[in-house]
């Protein structure tokens, strides 16, 4: 097994890109490498394939390991399928982690996204809107429909690795009980939750993610 320290290897959330990252980039430790992979409608406009294709080109672009492999909100499910069948990944960490069944219909999931935009620094605006513009919303509602139903839920038990859930405590798209039964159905899960934060966790509350990336 390899002695070298972890990498952190981030896929970004729906219609994000490493901009969404860069408060958490900027405070790693230079002793730790980090690289965050662009997907289709996760930073990169094109057409998004099946879930478990996804998964393949992540693993493409691992790398060397060990991985702390890190996903947030529509990404966690491609980052969970990836954990469960590659030994490169060390530790994995959610952030947001999605789809909750009571938000795979529209009206649900329109609700919980009001809530939760309530609770977010409107500072947030300008770059959040830049993002999902270069993605474009097609690939966006592509990543959605292809992912949502995915139920990660089962996945879970099937990672050996720690996996640690983050969700802020005002984030309505991840509720409380969601985060709590996932971070229960991984065998070495854990939930941490974050005081006053929503959903965009990498971008408000960086320094807080960091502690829990090189912990």
């Amino acid at each position: 097994m390899s002695t070298a320290p972890a990498r952190v290897v981030v896929v970004p959330g729906l219609g994000l890109d490493e901009r969404s990252w860069s408060g958490v980039l900027d405070r790693l430790p230079a002793s730790v490498p980090a690289t965050v992979l662009h997907l289709p409608g996760m930073g990169r406009r094109k057409p998004v394939p099946a879930l478990e294709t996804l998964a393949g080109e992540v693993r493409s672009r691992l790398g060397d390991g060990p991985v702390v492999l890190v996903g947030h909100s529509q990404s966690c499910q491609v980052v969970v399928a990836v954990a469960q069948r590659d030994e490169r990944v060390a530790a994995v960490v959610l952030l947001g982690p999605t789809t909750d069944p009571r938000l795979r219909r529209l009206p649900g999931l329109v609700a919980a996204w009001v809530r939760t935009a309530v609770g977010e620094p409107w500072w947030q605006v300008p770059r959040i809107l830049a993002q999902w513009l270069h993605t474009g919303p097609r690939a966006m509602r592509a990543l959605w429909r292809r992912t949502a139903p995915d139920r990660i839920e089962l996945r879970l038990p099937g990672v050996a690795v720690p996996v640690t859930v983050v969700r802020g405590t005002r984030d309505a798209l991840c509720p409380a009980d969601w985060a709590t039964s996932l971070a229960r159905a991984a065998p070495r899960g854990r939930l941490v939750e974050l005081p006053g934060a929503a959903h965009m966790t990498p971008q408000t509350h960086p320094a807080e993610v960091v502690a829990l990336l090189v912990r």
